[in-house]
């Protein structure tokens, strides 16, 4: 990940460049700069002002702050058994939240860990909610109202999650990951 500055507006301008399509020669043309400028840019060297960069945002369609803001890296890490976890009060059952939709994608997912005795019934989602669930350990019964699959360690399935629907952990210590698209 690029440390000074001047790396991480070459960077944000070859990603924002190439992302428009645009060559050095039509991005300077645009911006009103000079090719030998913007290529300096892009090699980290030179002495960017203000100006320069604005005319650059305004050129490639982006915010300025795009071009100067430190990058942000793009892995996160969630150990197991942490991360914000709700229990619920009907069975034993808890969900840890692992991603929330970010804006402009419209899905959730869930570390879930279950015990066998009561069934976790859930009501009906927002409409148009798919869930897709994966196990990681034990057996689980799973699905809409009187259409429930058995899964076992590894299995997938997916099914609506609009309609009435349960979980119901099958032995101890069952896991599964649950993915909620908003569709």
């Amino acid at each position: 990940m690029p440390e000074r500055p001047l790396d991480w507006i070459a960077t944000a301008l070859r990603r924002e460049r190439t992302r428009a399509g645009l060559s050095l020669s039509e991005l300077a043309k645009r911006a009103g700069i000079a090719k030998s400028t913007l290529s300096q840019l892009e090699a980290a060297s030179g002495n960017p002002s203000v100006e320069t960069l604005w005319a650059l945002g305004v050129a490639l369609g982006v915010p300025f702050s795009t071009l100067v803001e430190p990058p942000v890296s793009s892995v996160r890490v969630v150990r197991a058994g942490q991360g914000p976890t709700v229990a619920s009060e009907r069975a034993d059952f808890a969900a840890t939240l692992l991603s929330s939709s970010p804006p402009g994608a419209r899905r959730d997912i869930y570390h879930l860990r279950a015990e066998p005795g009561a069934v976790r019934e859930s009501e009906p989602h927002i409409p148009g909610t798919v869930e897709h669930l994966i196990v990681g350990s034990g057996r689980v019964k799973a699905g809409p109202a009187g259409e429930e699959a058995e899964l076992h360690s590894g299995d997938y399935m997916t099914y609506r999650g609009d309609v009435a629907h349960s979980y119901e952990a099958l032995e101890p210590g069952t896991t599964f990951v649950l993915v909620m698209q908003h569709v």
